[in-house]
């Protein structure tokens, strides 16, 4: 038995040869087509892992090839807008479907991309991604294999626990960072940690969204924040990630004057790029900007890697 994305699996009655079931297949789990299938039915709308056994056969779906300059007829081109549309309910997405359509738009992947490599219909990655699915565990390991991540962290599996709570390597290398590579571990915007000493002269360290404008770390916040004491004074901003499931990570650590953006073009200039708004919320006009006079970091991987 082998099968493509889109075609039919039915189940029949032995006796009468009568459709028992019906449903599409939306995953396949092998290259070359065979068992077992992720199947989307009919009749329930839910999608599960499906062996057929010797009562099912495949309906081979035929589909139009296309390609350029080749005219679609209104008829394919009106089905496939119904494909397109999700089943009808909520239009909330559940949490899985924020992960993954996150993910799959940080790694700059389209939803046909995803969905070729996570052997599934991209029909059915836009119905997880738009819908309170509850996808089989099958399809969250190619998603999560797709994505470059884990079928937990897709699930949102230690969410309330701290990084770094896996073992360590048997053979651990910790390797210093130069600073082009420090640099590029800043990208251009993320979340790092600002250290400041606060009004009331104790020290604090708070998360922040940042951007990376012209070698500067810039940041919003309001004006009588924690974070608003790194104003006119040299504060330490960190970033960092860690890899649980190979037990490895970096970090990168920039010390610098903090001073307020007061120029108006340039306050419109870094609202305007912003990738993001502040998570915190509220009114958070004041861009803070760090000019990094110390940039180090440094890198934990195993030592025959």
């Amino acid at each position: 038995m082998r099968a493509h994305l889109g075609d039919q699996l039915v189940i029949e009655t032995p006796a009468t040869g009568a459709a028992r079931r019906d449903g599409e297949i939306v995953g396949l789990h092998h290259d070359d087509g065979t068992p077992p299938y992720d199947v989307r039915w009919s009749d329930t709308d839910q999608v599960t892992l499906v062996f057929p056994g010797p009562d099912a056969h495949v309906r081979h779906v035929e589909r139009a090839q296309r390609g350029p300059g080749r005219e679609v007829p209104p008829e394919a081109a009106q089905a496939d807008a119904a494909q397109a549309v999700p089943p009808t309910g909520t239009a909330d997405p559940g949490d899985i479907g924020r992960r993954v359509a996150a993910l799959r738009r940080r790694r700059g992947l389209s939803r046909a991309e995803a969905a070729h490599r996570a052997r599934m219909a991209p029909d059915y990655l836009a119905y997880l991604e738009e819908q309170p699915a509850d996808p089989s565990t099958s399809a969250l390991i190619r998603l999560a294999a797709a994505l470059g991540t884990s079928v937990a962290a897709l699930r949102g599996g230690g969410m309330e626990l701290p990084p770094g709570q896996g073992r360590a390597l048997f053979r651990p290398l910790l390797r210093d960072l130069d600073a082009d590579e420090c640099r590029a571990l800043l990208s251009t915007h993320g979340v790092g940690r600002i250290a400041v000493t606060s009004a009331d002269g104790r020290p604090a360290v708070v998360p922040v969204n940042y951007e990376v404008v012209h070698d500067a770390i810039v940041f919003r916040t309001a004006p009588h924040s924690v974070a608003a004491s790194a104003a006119e004074t040299e504060v330490a901003f960190e970033v960092d990630h860690v890899d649980e499931a190979l037990s490895r990570g970096w970090s990168v650590l920039a010390v610098g004057p903090a001073s307020v953006v007061t120029d108006p073009e340039a306050v419109r200039g870094l609202t305007l790029r912003a990738h993001s708004t502040p998570w915190a919320g509220g009114a958070r006009e004041m861009w803070i900007s760090i000019r990094p006079t110390s940039l180090t970091g440094r890198r934990i991987t195993a030592a025959d890697q």
